[in-house]
């Protein structure tokens, strides 16, 4: 199996490449015989576990609120989790429930305690999680974001200011750009109540009867939903589910699928996911690579759910001055926004995908592969976004991503006029031992000196191969 899954460029999170394993020992019929009835075999399964019929081995759950435990066993053992938690902070934190929403350390750092595998590890479960878990978030946050002890944060969501735009020749698919929000006096989605969740449900649903034309679209719960439905979210690949592990430990998807759904306007171009991961998760996408116009449209969408949320509960977005919008992940915090294109750079895929990593790191910005042997991949699309997301405003980041994406275009160019001067390797016989650049391939590891000494003069009979131009 190999994973298709992407924040933009239409993946769902769900969809997989499947192909056969082998490829020498086996016949073709054989191969693609075992890939048909593999394939089979995974989707009668996967009905089965979605109808809960089937549980998979050792299924995870989400953490119960405790207090006063012992100090926890934390896999995660090089997470800052395990650098944060300590006997002593634990002792001092282990017997706080959060006001909001009952929320409590162990629930905080579940997936830490669970899996080995957590870079971070921690989620909050509430506003409240941030203040009351404060020695334990506060380092940790100002290690991941690489801000100080004192710092402040500022959005501008303001759309004018942005200078230029994507330029008409860079070859951009799509842009997305997304953002969380969370409303103040009900839980985030690892500790939210049920009651609380459906409240946030509520609001949204009359929330979106009251937006201007070009966002006025239909609220799709998740609980009910029609077969004929589903079935055009998964088409149109709107469509959130649950099953991950990482969301189940943390307590994201209890009382699945309730309080739960997907909105989107008529142009399908404005999306809000109600209650996955974060309360709110706001989308604005579109073909092309007109950023200033789809930050617009995710600048004017944010205003219209603030302001209809505000009029009929009088309840803001929580937004706090060192932190920013509240996430439930605090790697979000900040503007929790992701402003991505999809965009071909075939150059820069000659000269090095390792060396692109790091012009990326050069720009801020995080460039992901969306490479794949089916699904209308070339090999050289990736998806360029923002790296950060605290410490900086929404402006500052569009910008940075913008003018990163039409700096790594003109260099793109001339990686494509450079990689048009290599050139095939002429055949020729007994030359010195070659120096391998690829120390850990298998011709470095076949291709001896003594090897080489006997095949170096060697010129093939049908068409003058030699063992210089193999390797």
């Amino acid at each position: 199996p190999r994973g298709t899954r992407g924040e933009s460029g239409g993946q769902t999170g769900i969809t997989y490449d499947i192909s056969n394993k082998h490829r020498l020992g086996y016949s073709e019929v054989q191969l693609v015989q075992k890939m048909i009835d593999g394939v089979n075999t995974l989707w009668k399964e996967d009905k089965e576990i979605l109808a809960g019929s089937l549980i998979p081995t050792t299924p995870p759950k989400a953490m119960e609120a405790q207090t006063n435990g012992p100090f926890p066993n934390i896999q995660s053992k090089h997470s800052l989790v395990a650098k944060y938690v300590t006997k002593d902070i634990w002792e001092k934190l282990k017997g706080i429930k959060t006001k909001t929403s009952g929320f409590t350390l162990i629930q905080a750092i579940a997936c830490a305690v669970e899996f080995d595998n957590q870079h971070c590890g921690i989620y909050a479960g509430d506003w409240d999680s941030y203040k009351d878990f404060a020695p334990v978030f506060d380092p940790l946050i100002q290690e991941y974001h690489g801000i100080s002890a004192d710092s402040k944060h500022s959005s501008d969501m303001d759309a004018s200011k942005i200078k230029g735009n994507i330029n008409e020749e860079v070859p951009v698919h799509s842009c997305r750009i997304r953002v969380g929000r969370s409303i103040d006096g009900f839980g985030l989605s690892p500790g939210i109540t049920k009651e609380q969740r459906v409240g946030v449900e509520k609001l949204m649903i009359n929330a979106v009867k009251n937006f201007p034309a070009d966002l006025a679209g239909q609220y799709y719960p998740l609980t009910g939903m029609n077969e004929g439905v589903r079935q055009q979210l998964v088409d149109d690949h709107f469509l959130f589910v649950s099953g991950d592990r990482n969301l189940t430990v943390a307590g994201m998807e209890r009382d699945w699928p309730e309080g739960r759904g997907i909105f989107h306007n008529a142009e399908k171009t404005f999306l809000i996911w109600v209650n996955e991961e974060d309360q709110l998760r706001i989308i604005s996408m579109q073909k092309g690579g007109d950023v200033r116009g789809v930050f617009e449209r995710l600048a004017k969408g944010i205003k219209a759910v603030g302001d209809s949320v505000n009029k009929e509960s009088g309840k803001e977005f929580c937004l706090d001055s060192k932190y920013g919008y509240i996430h439930s992940c605090p790697t979000n915090l900040g503007t929790g926004m992701r402003a991505s294109v999809h965009v071909d750079l075939p150059g820069w895929t000659a000269h090095g995908v390792d060396k692109l990593q790091a012009r990326c790191e050069q720009l801020h910005l995080q460039p992901r592969g969306t490479r794949g042997e089916s699904g209308g991949q070339t090999g050289h699309t990736y998806d360029i976004s923002n790296k950060h997301r605290l410490g900086y405003s929404e402006i500052q980041l569009v910008q940075k991503m913008i003018d990163g994406v039409n700096t790594l275009w003109e260099e793109d160019k001339k990686f494509q006029q450079a990689s048009k001067q290599y050139k095939a390797m002429e055949a020729q016989t007994n030359g010195p031992f070659p120096n391998i650049q690829s120390k850990h391939s298998l011709v470095a590891q076949y291709v001896t000196k003594d090897i080489w000494e006997k095949l170096k003069g060697i010129k093939t009979k049908t068409s003058g191969f030699t063992l210089i131009q193999a390797i």
